[in-house]
């Protein structure tokens, strides 16, 4: 039997809209049979099933009562502005009908649609493979650090309806930058509107949980023709000596329940600060420390520049940490994955990581061509491709020419090599009214128990603590200065 529709449906823009929501909605139920059953696709494949097929399918939706409405109002511009439904006419009943089911299978597959679109806007492919040139240095760093297993949006998002709206309404804006190239290279820290760490990290990491202390081996390798290794041991004092003491000392003690922090920085990084303020909760004494080389006037003390510290102000890049040339060369020497027994190899290597490159392409072919040429004599040729490929690698992990990402673009916070992190308030120069200061005494985070290279380690037990020894005798100038003023991450 011949299907008869009103004339209304007779005019080629609802043509046009039923062919345009017919084409969709059949591609997205292949796709997605594709895509489930036989596991193909990329996170392109969940744009284009997910948001911008559904979109064609809505817009050709509306286009068929839009066409009946202007073709309505030519045929009988005189009748009543109201469609008329009766069913006892045969074309009506047709249109009713396939109105009727029509909307139930939207409805259903909107629905089943809204969930899995909702749940792909959420998964990690989406934010780190979806914009891939812009994304490629977060996603790489996340792919390498502690939380490669934990999904982007628990910690940059959390529970909510409140701030999955808010980070969706950011999203809409992040598009734009993307499809009119409006980002900047490298892309700034979103610090103002970072959600409360106590919110998002400490469904995790709570605070009663924390490690006591931690024993920890960090080792260098000297810019020397031997490559000199050097060790050096540390307990680091996160927390009491006993963890049932909690976090009545050591390096977590700043957020204690009992004591709050407040800070007011002087640049958007918040790299630089001059006023900190220390509150006991339970006795309610307060101390302002003022730093004596960058001091603020009062008019710039107010409720709005006053920050209060929690885990985010330390551990800033728990995520996406770029790491400079000294840390990832030294990893790669001690994994093998660079020979250690290459002469000068870690001269060479930081020489190489010290130029600048427009492409990664540029910087891969550098790093064989200058290798190379370096080790052309070399008798072992096996020992040299293992240097090429462990340093490329390295390279590609940490380093991100088109997007000017390196280790020097975002400030880590953790320790106090290259980048200040803990001197920005333990300097020494930060006193209060009495002359009381934030000390920079290293034992005060950290206690040194073996120290040295191989067959030279000074050693002492856990209980005791060394001096510090500077692998390279500078008689004693770091005792004066900060790390920072030496350390650029291109040095050992």
């Amino acid at each position: 039997m011949k299907i008869k529709l009103p004339h209304s449906t007779q005019n080629w823009l609802s043509v046009i809209g039923a062919t345009i929501a017919l084409i969709s909605f059949f591609m997205i139920v292949f796709l997605f049979i594709v895509n489930v059953l036989f596991l193909e696709g990329s996170s392109y494949v969940g744009l284009v099933i997910y948001i911008l097929l559904p979109a064609f399918l809505i817009l050709g939706l509306i286009l068929i009562p839009v066409g009946m409405f202007f073709n309505r109002r030519k045929v009988a511009p005189a009748e009543s502005p109201w469609p008329k439904v009766d069913l006892n006419d045969l074309r009506h009943r047709n249109a009713f009908i396939i109105f009727s089911v029509g909307t139930t299978i939207f409805l259903l597959a909107s629905a089943l649609g809204s969930y899995e679109a909702f749940h792909y806007t959420e998964s990690v492919q989406f934010c780190g493979t979806l914009c891939h040139r812009v994304m490629e240095p977060e996603y790489t760093a996340y792919k390498h650090s502690a939380h490669a297993r934990v999904a982007c949006v628990d910690c940059h998002v959390g529970s909510g309806a409140n701030w999955y709206v808010r980070s969706k309404l950011s999203g809409l804006y992040q598009v734009y930058s993307v499809l009119a190239t409006k980002y900047s290279r490298p892309i700034e820290t979103p610090v103002k509107n970072l959600r409360p760490a106590r919110e998002t990290c400490e469904e995790c990491h709570w605070p009663q949980k924390f490690y006591a202390r931690k024993l920890r081996l960090e080792r260098h390798y000297l810019n020397d023709d031997n490559n000199t290794e050097w060790d050096i041991r540390l307990v680091m004092k996160i927390g009491a000596v006993h963890e049932a003491l909690g976090l009545q000392e050591g390096i977590h003690w700043h957020i204690n329940p009992n004591v709050k922090i407040q800070y007011i920085a002087s640049d958007k990084q918040r790299q630089v600060i001059p006023w900190v303020r220390y509150i006991n909760e339970s006795t309610g004494d307060t101390t302002v420390y003022m730093d004596e080389d960058n001091p603020i006037e009062e008019t710039e003390i107010t409720k709005e520049n006053i920050h209060t510290m929690d885990c985010i102000d330390c551990h800033n890049r728990p995520s996406h940490s770029y790491k400079p040339p000294a840390f990832f060369v030294n990893n790669a020497i001690t994994s093998g994955t660079i020979p250690k027994s290459l002469p000068e190899i870690k001269s060479v290597a930081m020489e190489i990581c010290s130029e600048e490159f427009n492409t990664k392409d540029s910087a891969m072919t550098y790093i064989e061509e200058t290798l190379r040429e370096h080790y052309q004599d070399t008798e072992n040729k096996d020992e040299l491709e293992q240097a090429v490929t462990g340093l490329q690698q390295a390279y590609a992990e940490n380093i991100f020419p088109y997007m000017h990402v390196k280790w020097d673009a975002y400030p880590n916070n953790i320790g106090h090599l290259e980048f200040n992190g803990c001197f920005r308030c333990h300097n020494d120069t930060h006193s209060n009214e009495v002359g009381d200061r934030i000390s920079k005494d290293c034992n005060l985070c950290h206690v040194i128990i073996e120290q040295g290279s191989p067959g030279a380690v000074e050693s002492t037990t856990i209980e005791q603590q060394l001096a510090f020894r500077h692998p390279v005798d500078i008689d004693g100038v770091w005792k004066e200065s900060l790390c920072t003023d030496c350390h650029t991450g291109l040095n050992p």
